[in-house]
């Protein structure tokens, strides 16, 4: 890699990691807001639903928020997508870790084990992240998007999200949360590649370069604004209906795979990079995913590394599931169903339900 494509690597990466720092810090901000507000007495309902407009720290957090994504927009320019991508995942953790301190939200175990597989995953996604091609002009990027590979991708998602949204999504949107993700997930794919060319040609803009003629410029922009629309809208759906610690983890698994598989095509990254280089880039994605998986999935849950030696000691003595089967008279069953009943509700209100939203399509906690 020569000192230009390294500048630009770095560049990329630091604005990658920036704009999951801001988005991050942009939902505490947020939340510290209206819990002030809430104090105060105000509510987001009362005063018209505009009480939170009043708090500084709400406006501070919306900014923060718009400054990480023109960070996250601008790192596609300099750094490869399958970089960039799997490193937004790190926004989950600067928003779990940050709301430990300054909202007295306790982290559990798995979430800690979380936070630190995150890091290490992303270490090594940076250590072995591939370099794609040399892509520096609109003109480079039009033939890129005239490779045959590249087309026959295109229209597979084409076709398939046309499929998903008028055919499946109808029938099984409601009941399966992999319908929604997928259409977000494979509609993103484009999307990126559409930001990443729009990142090249306002780069080349600033050089003095008059793209704004250009047919493809425009042409970008219109699939952008069409393929987000589409993305927000569905990943709002899957959020309204399942939890918000299902969808997240699952939404990340597959648009960041969505994203570098469409990336490998079009830009051929994959091509040039050796045995090592490729397992570590897997390695660290993977390490990723369980790292969002524990700070997700289990967030929930009361569990501390005090608390450990507790379980263990009492582990044994629950253990029903080893004994044997015993046929209970009608008098007793119907008291076993009745306390299962009840344990079943408790479990019920135990774990989040279908209610914890997410208030946008990025990450949170």
């Amino acid at each position: 890699m020569n000192a230009a494509n390294r500048s630009d690597f770095y560049i990329g990466l630091a604005l990658a990691v920036s704009s999951t720092i801001f988005i991050g810090g942009s939902f505490i901000l947020k939340k510290k807001g209206l819990l002030r507000l809430a104090k105060k007495g105000s509510t987001r309902a009362g005063q018209g639903g505009y009480a939170y407009l009043k708090e500084w720290l709400w406006w501070a957090g919306l900014i923060s928020m718009g400054i990480g994504e023109i960070a996250n927009f601008a790192a596609y320019a300099f750094a490869p997508a399958t970089l960039v991508t799997p490193l937004g995942a790190l926004s989950v953790l600067v928003s779990a870790v940050l709301s430990s301190y300054f909202l007295s939200e306790r982290l559990n175990i798995h979430g800690k084990i979380g936070c630190l597989l995150c890091i290490f995953g992303s270490t090594v996604m940076v250590l072995h992240a591939p370099q794609e091609e040399e892509v520096a002009s609109l003109t480079a990027m039009a033939e890129k998007l005239k490779d045959p590979g590249f087309i026959a991708f295109a229209v597979c998602i084409v076709v398939s999200s046309l499929v998903l949204i008028f055919f499946v999504a109808p029938r099984y949107g409601q009941k399966n949360v992999l319908v929604y993700i997928l259409i977000c997930s494979v509609i993103g794919s484009l999307s990126v590649s559409c930001v990443k060319g729009l990142g090249i040609g306002i780069k080349e803009l600033f050089a003095g370069t008059a793209v704004l003629k250009e047919p493809l410029f425009w042409a970008l922009l219109v699939c952008l604004v069409i393929c987000i629309s589409i993305q927000i809208s569905y990943l709002n759906k899957a959020l309204d209906i399942f939890n918000t610690s299902l969808v997240t983890p699952i939404y990340y698994v597959f648009f960041t795979t969505s994203v570098m598989a469409c990336s490998a095509i079009l830009f051929k990254e994959w091509l040039q990079m050796l045995a090592d280089g490729a397992a570590g880039t897997v390695s660290g994605f993977l390490t990723i995913i369980i790292g969002i998986f524990l700070l997700h999935a289990f967030k929930d849950i009361n569990f501390s590394l005090d608390s450990l030696p507790l379980y263990l000691h009492h582990g044994p003595q629950d253990r029903t599931w080893n004994q044997p089967y015993i046929a209970l008279p009608t008098d007793e069953r119907t008291t076993m169903d009745e306390s299962n009943l009840t344990k079943e509700r408790n479990a019920k209100s135990f774990f989040p339900e279908s209610s914890d939203k997410m208030s946008n399509g990025t990450f949170n906690t």
